[in-house]
């Protein structure tokens, strides 16, 4: 029987979200499987295809992610939805009547130095508040293409974007994570994938959607972390995903098409002794500066599992 369920949009835009690129995931996902485990959250496109699917009914989740802005934000929309939204229809007001000016007196005068404080706390995402994840879902929803970047200070500086019409506060959407995230079961953490992952075995379910290896030398978009994600990181990955193929558990990833991310998945002996294929998709980015770099981008898609029809 079809799943009814009303389906639940992200909250958050991200730059390389996989809302566009899901019908190229659905295939590889396993028919069967015990435990999901998403540990580079994001939007969480991915668990909500899988939820509004109805393929996490009744299984343990595990979302986590290293960037407490992130977790600290949907936790908060988790327990606090109804004051995150009374603080995002205050933004909106505000925004339609001042835009730009808005966005950076936001940003720069009450989102950074709050952001500062928190993070100074020793535990940000726990001490997220709704006033703070109200700006950072404002900043998103009204900045540049989705992206989360912070400077060398660690102070979040996208620029504002141009929007028309931006939608600001999605009061249903916002509600509707709040019930999807509040579910028995699911679990939502600040972690490395490395901690997280030491729980995967037989039978569970990882997608993993790490930031993207650049193409050149120029396609660094975003500083996802203060310490970033670079090539060590992207090896450190691929040495858990072989681990996690040897103890039974069904891994998908998706990565770029970059030189070091074919060496690591579609040549290197032991992934391939590993059983993960690596194939290609194309996928729509819009993250360049200059429209005239954007449009259709080669990705990887990398995986253990067979390809079945949907």
């Amino acid at each position: 029987m079809a799943d009814l369920r009303t389906p639940v949009r992200p909250i958050l835009k991200w730059a390389g979200g996989k809302r566009q690129l899901l019908p190229e995931l659905r295939p590889f996902y396993p028919r069967t499987f015990e435990r999901y485990f998403e540990p580079f959250l994001g939007s969480g496109a991915v668990f909500l295809d899988l939820h509004n699917a109805g393929l996490l009914d009744g299984r343990s989740v595990f979302l986590s992610d290293i960037n407490a802005d992130v977790i600290g934000c949907y936790r908060t929309v988790r327990d606090e939805a109804e004051s995150v939204i009374a603080a995002l229809r205050a933004h909106d007001r505000r925004y339609r009547s001042a835009s730009g000016a808005y966005f950076y007196k936001v940003r720069d005068e009450v989102f950074n130095p709050m952001r500062r404080e928190v993070h100074a706390s020793g535990d940000p995402a726990r001490a997220y508040t709704p006033a703070l994840a109200a700006m950072l879902i404002f900043l998103n929803r009204t900045g540049f293409n989705g992206l989360f970047r912070l400077n060398a200070r660690g102070a979040f500086n996208v620029p504002h974007g141009r929007h028309a019409n931006p939608r600001i506060c999605d009061e249903e959407t916002l509600r509707a994570w709040s019930r999807v995230l509040g579910r028995p079961g699911v679990h939502l953490d600040v972690c490395s994938f490395e901690v997280v992952l030491e729980r995967a075995g037989r039978g569970d379910f990882v997608y993993l959607d790490p930031p993207y290896a650049p193409v050149s030398g120029t396609a660094r978009f975003t500083s996802y972390t203060a310490g970033g994600f670079d090539a060590i990181e992207q090896a450190r990955l691929q040495r858990v995903v072989i681990q996690l193929t040897g103890r039974g558990a069904s891994v998908l990833l998706s990565n770029s098409a970059a030189p070091q991310i074919r060496a690591l998945y579609a040549r290197d002996r032991r992934a391939l002794k590993a059983g993960l294929q690596a194939s290609t998709v194309s996928a729509q980015r819009a993250i360049n500066s200059r429209a005239s770099s954007r449009g259709p981008v080669t990705e990887f898609l990398i995986t253990n599992v067979a390809r079945r029809s949907v």
